[in-house]
């Protein structure tokens, strides 16, 4: 039987992603305007899979589609910021509840080296922000893998992209990193200790303290 071959990734697709990391990054800062033309001519593309893309981005709360006016990056106002964080402690504190009671050896054993890489990003002397947000990032994409529910994952995944248009302020917190740090401590030990109850408990004050961060 031949081999079949697979249609490469759609241009709107990569678009979308490009476009992401400028909204990530702050190059497009929210609130303001997407210049469409200057985009299309900076990519080299139309502007048909610059709108397709655009659209993808809508969807996922990015970008904020104005009647006669186009698109504009979204503004995360502090009732949007709150919901999010509330859902994200639902969802993720029941995942660390699913991993605490049914997480192999080894599964754990890969949260427990990802924890130690926090460590070495928060060490006081060379405290590396971008990296302890990172390999943060690693952690609860981790836990949620375990867990094994993709339809948690696909809802985690579209929250936490609009919370990551809010987290410069709290990287720019006074002593969040170590709070943050203190907090995966606890949230380890938990599940190690197989505690589904402390678990879940752990991930939600993890949240809690979290919004308070970015707010």
């Amino acid at each position: 039987m031949a081999a079949l071959s697979l249609a490469p990734r759609a241009l709107y697709e990569e678009v979308a992603e490009l476009l992401r990391q400028r909204i990530f990054s702050r190059e497009l800062e929210p609130g303001s305007w997407i210049d469409e033309l200057k985009i299309a001519q900076d990519f080299g593309i139309s502007r048909t899979p610059l709108r397709e893309a655009l659209k993808v981005l809508a969807a996922e709360g990015l970008v904020t589609m104005k009647v006669r006016r186009g698109a504009y990056v979204t503004e995360v106002s502090e009732r949007d910021l709150a919901d999010v964080y509330h859902l994200l402690g639902l969802l993720e504190s029941d995942a660390a509840a699913v991993v605490a009671s049914t997480g192999s050896q080894s599964e754990l054993k890969v949260l427990q080296d990802l924890h130690q890489e926090l460590e070495r990003a928060a060490e006081p002397e060379k405290i590396d922000r971008e990296r302890f947000f990172e390999i943060n990032e690693q952690f609860h994409k981790r836990l949620l893998e375990i867990a094994n529910n993709r339809w948690r994952d696909q809802m985690v995944g579209d929250l936490r992209k609009v919370m990551k248009l809010n987290r410069h302020n709290s990287l720019l917190k006074s002593g969040r990193i170590q709070e943050s740090l203190n907090e995966h401590r606890a949230l380890l030990a938990a599940l190690l200790a197989r505690d589904s109850d402390l678990s879940r408990k752990q991930m939600l004050e993890h949240f809690r303290s979290g919004l308070e961060a970015a707010t």
